[in-house]
C-alpha cells in the first residue's frame, strides 16, 4: 500500500467516524428524551390519575428491568450474528412508537405496559451503538466520541431539549401530546442509520491484510463465563448499579421534588431541570476526554465525589437560581457513565465480545440501579419523604467512590507512559 492510498484510506475513515458519530448521537440523543419524558410529565399526569411516589418509581423502575434484560440479549444476539445495523434500526423505530403509546394510556396498568415495552426496544441501542462506535474511532478520540455519544447526546436531548419541549407541549396542548410527538424524531434517525452507517467500519476494515480479517471473522466467539472473569468487568458492574440508583433516583423525583416540596412553578421546574441537562452535556464529553490523558481510574473517582453532592443540593439550596449553578458544577455523573460502561470494557475485553460485555455491564446496572433503585426510593419517599431518595442517590454515589479503587487502568496514553518510565527507571 502506498503512501498516498494510506493517507486516502486514512480520511475515509475519518471522515466515516464523524459522520457515524453524528447518527448515533441523534439515535441515542433520543431514546433518553423518550425516557426522560416520563418524569418531566408526570406532575402532569399525577394531576389526571393520582399517581403515587412508588407508583411513579415504579414506572421508571420497569422501563430499566425491560433494557436491561433486552440489552444483554441484544448484546450476545449481536456479538453471535456478528450484524449490528438491523438490530440498531429496528429498536429505534419500536421505542419510538412504544413512547407515543405512552399518550393513548388511561391509567397506571396502561402506562407501565407502555413503559416496559419501550424499555425492551430501548436497550438494544446503546451497546450496539457504542461497540460500532469502539471500531469506527481513533485511539486518540475513543473516550472522546463515545462520551460525546452517550453522555453528551442524552444530555442536549434528554436534559435539555426534553424538560423544555415536553413542559412547553403539555402547557399548550396537555401530556399526552407530547408522548405523541416522540415519535417523529425516532422515525427520522431510524432512516439515518439505515441510509449511512455501516456494520464494518473503514478503520476496521484497514486494521488487517484480508486472510487476517477472514480469520478474525472466523474466530471462536468469546463464552460469557470468560468475560465474567476480568475483574475490570465485574468492577463495572457493581459501579453501574450504584450509578445507576444516582442517576435514575435523581432524574426520577426531582421535577416531583422541585415543584412538591419546594413549590417551584412547572417553568422554574423546568429551568432548574434544564441546568442539569447543561452539566450533562459539558461532563458527557469533557470527563472521558479528561480521562485519555490522565487515566479512567483518577476521572472515575475525582467526578464521583463531585456528583456526591449534586441530590444533597437538591434538598438543601433553596434558590433556584443557585440551586440550578450548583447542579451545572455537580452533575458529573454522567460523563462517568461513558467510561464504566463502555470505555474501560472495550479497553479490557477481545472484540467479540465487546457487545456482549457492554449488554452485560448495562443491564445488571438498569437491574439493580434502575429499576430496584427508584423503586425503593419511591418506597422510601412514601414513608419518610421525598428527601430520602435525594440521600439514597447521594448514597450510590459514594458506593461509587470506594469501588473505582478496585478498577485496573486501561487508558492507552497512560499505560504508554508508564511502560515508558519503566525502562528509564531501570537505567538509572
Amino acid at each position: 500500500m502506498t503512501a498516498t492510498t494510506a493517507a486516502a484510506d486514512s480520511r475515509t475513515a475519518d471522515r466515516y467516524e464523524n459522520r457515524l458519530l453524528v447518527v448515533l448521537f441523534l439515535s441515542f440523543g433520543f431514546v433518553f428524551f423518550d425516557r426522560q419524558a416520563l418524569s418531566f410529565l408526570a406532575p402532569y399526569m399525577d394531576a389526571e390519575f393520582g399517581l403515587s411516589n412508588a407508583q411513579l418509581g415504579t414506572l421508571s423502575g420497569v422501563l430499566a428491568l425491560t433494557w436491561a434484560l433486552a440489552g444483554m440479549f441484544a448484546g450476545r444476539l449481536s456479538d453471535a450474528l456478528g450484524r449490528r445495523k438491523p438490530i440498531l434500526v429496528a429498536a429505534v423505530v419500536l421505542f419510538s412508537l412504544f413512547s407515543a403509546s405512552s399518550g393513548l394510556m388511561g391509567g397506571f396498568a396502561g402506562l407501565l405496559a407502555a413503559r416496559a415495552l419501550m424499555g425492551t426496544a430501548e436497550g438494544a441501542v446503546l451497546p450496539m451503538a457504542q461497540s460500532l462506535m469502539v471500531e469506527a474511532s481513533r485511539e486518540s478520540r475513543r473516550g472522546f466520541n463515545m462520551g460525546l455519544l452517550q453522555g453528551s447526546s442524552a444530555g442536549l436531548l434528554g436534559g435539555i431539549v426534553a424538560p423544555l419541549a415536553v413542559v412547553w407541549i403539555a402547557e399548550t396542548w396537555n401530556w399526552r401530546v407530547a408522548f405523541y410527538v416522540t415519535i417523529v424524531p425516532g422515525l427520522i434517525v431510524a432512516a439515518l442509520i439505515w441510509r449511512f452507517v455501516r456494520e464494518k467500519s473503514p478503520r476496521t476494515l484497514a486494521e488487517a491484510p484480508r486472510e487476517q480479517r477472514e480469520q478474525r471473522a472466523a474466530a471462536v466467539k468469546v463464552p460469557l463465563r470468560e468475560v465474567l472473569k476480568l475483574r475490570n468487568i465485574v468492577v463495572c458492574m457493581l459501579i453501574a448499579c450504584c450509578y445507576l440508583t444516582w442517576f435514575v433516583t435523581i432524574i426520577t423525583f426531582t421535577p416531583t421534588y422541585l415543584t412538591e416540596v419546594k413549590g417551584f412553578d412547572p417553568g422554574t421546574m423546568s429551568g432548574v431541570m434544564t441546568c442539569l441537562g447543561v452539566a450533562w452535556v459539558l461532563w458527557g464529553f469533557a470527563t472521558p476526554a479528561i480521562s485519555d490523558r490522565i487515566g479512567r481510574k483518577p476521572a472515575l473517582i475525582g467526578f464521583t465525589v463531585l456528583a456526591v453532592c449534586c441530590p444533597l443540593a437538591v434538598v438543601y439550596v433553596e434558590s433556584p437560581v443557585l440551586l440550578g449553578a450548583i447542579m451545572v458544577v455537580t452533575y458529573t455523573g454522567l460523563g462517568c457513565f461513558t467510561l464504566f460502561m463502555a470505555t474501560i470494557p472495550a479497553e479490557t475485553v477481545p472484540r467479540a465480545a465487546l457487545a456482549t460485555a457492554l449488554g452485560v455491564i448495562m443491564g445488571v446496572g438498569e437491574l439493580a440501579g434502575g429499576f430496584l433503585g427508584p423503586m425503593v426510593a419511591g418506597w422510601a419517599s412514601d414513608q419518610w419523604g421525598l428527601q430520602s431518595a435525594m440521600f439514597i442517590a447521594a448514597g450510590g454515589a459514594v458506593a461509587v467512590v470506594a469501588l473505582c479503587f478496585a478498577l485496573k487502568e486501561t487508558a492507552p496514553a497512560v499505560l504508554r507512559r508508564r511502560a515508558a518510565a519503566v525502562p528509564a527507571e531501570s537505567a538509572a
